[in-house]
């Protein structure tokens, strides 16, 4: 039956095995280099199949080809684009994430497999292109990331969302932010220095949200990364189901296939991944550790959904909207009805910068160690003066090269609010 029906051919491993007053047949499939198999009737685009817990799901294109990949030892971001230059790549976004570990040279971009020869000449790979691409989205329309806070546990009523679009490396820190503006926050004085306590998780959810952006299948359509932020619980889900040979009992044991080889390569490099095989478990002792529930791992579909559920449910009342001051923010009510939509850590970040004097554009980017001018423009500046936190020095000439930013009564009211440790 195998042989009449499977191609290209298996040969199992079959034996006869007496057990008490029974014979079992036993049937052993090793792993095979002649992957994808497929059901002769259903032939090689309709009949691949792959075990999804106790379902059979039918494998689409994406999938056989990463399979094929699979079989051979390669990765779907090792591969090159050769329609694409090196110019097409941000040296200076790379460079900027690794400032902190070391000076990046050019060269370096081979050896992490961010570019590759083609026919006698360097082109970016699928990897460095989806991690420090100046047009990633023209190549990879869904290599990006969504996050929401939703109202109760399921997705009914929408709070606050945002789309992150920013390089690979630097997203994990948007998603942080994004999770912590939703959470509460409290302090612990037991030390000499005050140290912020969270309602949420975040070393679970950093390792969380790594691991979905490291082993996301970019290969898929219509699926970026998405974090849900509800009541009672986090889910941090990514395209793409577990490779081949690997289950979930695996990965709790520290087993750990790596889907993007050149991305894990560098967010090894950046410090994002400690040790191969070693996050889930982490995660998992944590939660224990934290008294939380047991997270989850399931697949849904073709995606891998992480559930963190949280100790205490940050339950938000009926009429929370826009402007809502107990989102953990720590705001007072005006200044977070300003600030629903951005991005409170960075702003916060740039009026500390500000605030012994003021600053031009250029000090302020080099205080806060961001060197891409739009990144600063989007995130930091243009939140900060729509909100009527800082103003212009010349607010009459907006581009004039001696233009320098100071900070408003409302940015000195912030700032006191946040010395004195937060609305509580």
């Amino acid at each position: 039956m195998i042989a009449d029906s499977i191609k290209p051919r298996l040969v199992p491993n079959v034996e006869l095995i007496s057990f008490e007053d029974k014979t079992l047949l036993i049937l052993e499939v090793y792993p095979s280099g002649s992957r994808p198999h497929w059901l002769k009737k259903e032939g090689p685009e309709e009949g691949v199949y792959v075990r999804l817990g106790s379902t059979n799901r039918k494998a689409d294109r994406e999938l056989i080809a990463e399979l094929k990949r699979g079989a051979e030892g390669k990765s779907f971001d090792e591969q090159t684009l050769p329609d694409r230059t090196v110019d097409n790549l941000d040296f200076d976004a790379a460079t900027a994430c690794f400032e902190r570990h070391r000076q990046l040279v050019k060269k370096d971009m081979e050896s992490l497999r961010l570019v590759a020869r083609y026919q006698g000449h360097l082109v970016p790979t699928v990897g460095g292109m989806l991690l420090f691409g100046k047009d990633r989205e023209m190549v990879f329309p869904d290599a990006w990331i969504q996050c929401g806070r939703f109202i109760g546990k399921d997705k009914a009523d929408i709070l606050d969302h945002i789309d992150i679009h920013e390089h690979l490396p630097v997203a994990v820190e948007r998603v942080m932010e994004f999770l912590k503006k939703h959470a509460m926050r409290g302090a612990d004085f037991s030390e000499l220095r005050r140290k912020d306590v969270w309602s949420i998780p975040l070393t679970i959810l950093r390792e969380a949200v790594v691991n979905a952006i490291v082993h996301a299948d970019y290969s898929q359509r219509g699926a970026p990364v998405r974090i849900a932020f509800f009541d009672d619980r986090i889910e941090i889900e990514n395209p793409g189901i577990l490779l081949p040979g690997l289950t979930i009992e695996d990965m709790l044991q520290g087993v750990s296939k790596i889907r993007n080889h050149v991305i894990a390569r560098v967010f090894r490099e950046l410090d994002l991944i400690e040790q191969w095989g070693s996050g889930v478990r982490r995660m998992f002792k944590e939660a224990e550790a934290f008294g939380l529930p047991q997270p989850e791992i399931i697949e849904v579909g073709m995606r891998v959904r992480f559930i963190v559920y949280l100790a205490n449910p940050l339950v938000l009342p009926p009429e929370t909207g826009p402007g809502w001051d107990q989102l953990g923010t720590n705001l007072p009510t005006q200044l977070s009805t300003q600030l629903s939509t951005q991005s409170d850590v960075s702003v916060q970040r740039l009026l500390l910068a500000i605030k012994d004097g003021e600053k031009s554009s250029g000090a302020l980017r080099s205080i806060l160690g961001i060197k891409h001018r739009p990144t600063f423009r989007d995130n930091y500046l243009h939140p900060a003066l729509d909100a009527e936190l800082i103003e212009m020095t010349i607010p009459e000439k907006p581009s004039s090269s001696k233009q320098k930013y100071r900070l408003t009564a409302k940015g000195n009211e912030l700032l006191a609010t946040e010395q004195q440790g937060g609305v509580e």
